[in-house]
């Protein structure tokens, strides 16, 4: 059998260091000519935490940006229209080291 019209199988690992899932209610992004710098954030009232942060190159995010529009169109269309969530009320967000 040919394997010439097989799709290739990509094989994802999950590293050891990575912890479970971190809740994010507010992002902020960054960019320069050759990446942008998603960081996800957990505000809780007068304070936040970062709960991760994700650099890649401007066509990589382009692909993601598309993944979640079609994955919110599916999700609207099985679940109902969602209505977007209130931000924060303060408009700048401070980091602490």
């Amino acid at each position: 059998m040919s394997q010439v019209n097989q799709p290739k199988k990509t094989e994802i690992k999950i590293a050891d260091n990575i912890p479970g899932a971190e809740y994010a209610n507010a992002m902020q992004v960054n960019h320069n000519r050759d990446e942008f710098q998603l960081m996800f954030l957990n505000i809780l009232g007068p304070s936040g935490r970062v709960t991760g942060k994700i650099i890649t190159g401007p066509g990589h995010l382009k692909r993601i940006v598309a993944a979640l529009q079609d994955n919110l169109k599916k999700y609207e269309e099985r679940f109902g229209v969602i209505k977007e969530a209130e931000g924060p009320e303060e408009k700048e967000i401070g980091f602490k080291g």
